[in-house]
């Protein structure tokens, strides 16, 4: 179903951390942005469709009155609004936020640090776009910081909202439910047609209505601890990645009669002595992805036939 295509080198190798891959495609350009972080860094690479060129960037971690932090970046993602795209960068000081190909900061947001050192760490990790013109990150605090992006110009911080498990965006963003985490830690979680997709530390994906938080389904779909999932949303193709070096792509359907969600597994790849880190579709069909791993200097990449 897929087959292996020329990699892409970067900078630095990835760090292992959840979902350390980004992947936006620029279709009036005819590229496509990847970012892979390392320690301090975001190692970013610029694609052309048809192979010939590729270009570099590296962003740096920031914090207030610091020439060079050495504050490490904890993720770093791609938020596709209507309006905009953008990239966002957390690390244990702060937020960072991006024009898409990296040349621009246009917001940074300090994180709340306690005078007086304390065993919890502090950090901001889980990003996500929303509605319209909403981009919300995790902070370790357990608290959601909510950013209202304009057209243009420097993003607002909107509100703060703490606990939130699953919600409606909206004017006001509206607590819908909570899932219990069944003493296993959560490493990613995609939302698809209505339906909540999380991977675990068990290897499992479960599957659970997004509005009543009901269990549609449960899959034993990896030997070790899932590091990152990704959905093609045209497609219904879901990928998962974990850290017993496997990647697979399943595919995922809605039955109509019990409003219930069908899982089918389609594909495998073993990155042979990899322990995988991130793992992203390259399109919304799920035409190709790429995978990154721990200490690798390169984004391995998989296209079908």
């Amino acid at each position: 179903m897929y087959h292996k295509e020329k990699s892409l080198q970067i900078k630095n190798s990835a760090s292992a951390l959840y979902n350390n891959l980004g992947v936006l495609r620029i279709a009036p350009k005819q590229l496509t942005y990847f970012t892979v972080v390392h320690a301090n860094v975001v190692n970013m690479v610029s694609a052309s469709w048809d192979g010939l060129n590729y270009s570099h960037r590296q962003l740096q971690s920031k914090e207030p009155n610091v020439a060079t932090s050495t504050s490490l970046i904890m993720q770093a993602a791609f938020c596709a609004l209507p309006s905009r795209d953008l990239l966002v960068v957390t690390s244990q000081k702060g937020i960072q936020i991006y024009e898409s190909d990296g040349s621009i900061m246009v917001y940074w947001h300090a994180l709340e640090t306690p005078e007086t050192p304390t065993e919890t760490a502090v950090f901001a990790r889980g990003i996500s776009a929303v509605w319209e013109n909403y981009i919300c990150v995790g902070v370790s605090s357990g608290a959601i910081l909510v950013f209202d992006i304009p057209s243009k110009g420097t993003p607002i911080l909107n509100n703060t909202n703490c606990n939130l498990c699953l919600w409606k965006s909206g004017e006001e963003f509206q607590v819908l439910n909570k899932i219990p985490g069944f003493d296993m830690s959560c490493s990613s979680v995609k939302l698809w047609k209505g339906t909540v997709v999380a991977g675990y530390g068990s290897g499992q994906i479960r599957l659970y209505e997004a509005v009543t938080g009901i269990l549609h389904a449960e899959v034993n779909a990896h030997a070790r601890w899932i590091y990152s999932l990704d959905i093609a949303p045209f497609s219904g193709l879901l990928l998962s990645a974990a850290e017993d070096s496997l990647v697979r792509v399943w595919h995922l359907s809605m039955t109509p009669e019990t409003n219930t969600v069908e899982v089918a597994h389609l594909h495998n790849e073993c990155v042979t002595d990899t322990q995988i880190c991130g793992a992203k579709f390259c399109d919304g069909d799920g035409y190709a992805f790429a995978v990154t791993g721990y200490d690798l200097s390169e984004i391995i990449r998989y296209v079908q036939p």
